[in-house]
């Protein structure tokens, strides 16, 4: 295997120890089998669950035992409203502490599309929602290193669709230089241009907060 899948566990949990002890920030991190839960929940405050392995249901169950918060990624398989499937294998443990992520559909060969109608229905399952702006720009099939691996100039277009749509947070990989990234190096954005990125977010976050709830007659 040619792509890099990170330092393993017990190094990348003494990076992300480090990193919280200088920073204070809440870290989460993906896991990918059930051991790997106990263990990352020690160092890590969210738990997340990648979007192919989401309806695993030891992997999803024994991160939810943790207590940790669960981010369960929408896999690119499912229907929304399936989402509430892995969620209620969170509450069947006792964890209702829990973050549905939208990442995109599967569209055809090698292609994600974002469909808005995702966030109404994912919304009403009653969890909060994150929209994985990075993700969804995905080239499945192309290396992340080639730079025809991810659509970064649509990023803009589609993050303000789906803060326009209705989300509670985003998800967005940031690096200082993107084309030396280690993963996901086509979609990711510089980290010199969140700041702005973020600001027309936040504007349109305001004012789809406070029209969410506007309705029709069915």
């Amino acid at each position: 295997v040619d792509f890099y899948q990170g330092p393993g566990l017990e190094e990348g949990l003494k990076v992300l120890a480090r990193i919280k002890e200088e920073f204070g920030f809440p870290l989460l991190t993906d896991i990918h089998y059930p051991s790997q839960a106990k263990p990352a929940a020690e160092v890590v405050d969210v738990l997340q669950i990648p979007a192919y392995l989401c309806m695993q249901t030891t992997l999803v169950t024994e991160a939810a035992k943790t207590g940790a918060v669960i981010n369960l990624k929408h896999g690119q398989f499912l229907a929304p409203e399936n989402m509430a499937k892995p969620a209620q294998k969170c509450e069947s443990v006792g964890n209702s502490k829990i973050i549905l992520t939208e990442r995109g559909y599967t569209f055809g060969y090698n292609d994600l599309v974002v469909d808005p109608r995702s966030f109404f229905h994912l919304r009403n399952t009653g969890y909060p929602v994150v929209f994985d702006i990075t993700h969804s720009i995905r080239k499945y099939g192309i290396p992340s290193a080639d730079p025809r691996g991810g659509n970064r100039e649509v990023m803009p277009t589609i993050a303000r669709a789906g803060v326009a749509a209705g989300v509670d947070g985003v998800f967005i990989e940031t690096h200082p230089d993107p084309s030396k990234a280690l993963c996901d190096a086509a979609s990711q954005l510089c980290v010199t241009d969140l700041e702005e990125f973020l600001k027309p977010l936040l504007d349109l976050h305001a004012v789809e907060v406070k029209h969410r709830h506007t309705s029709v007659t069915a």
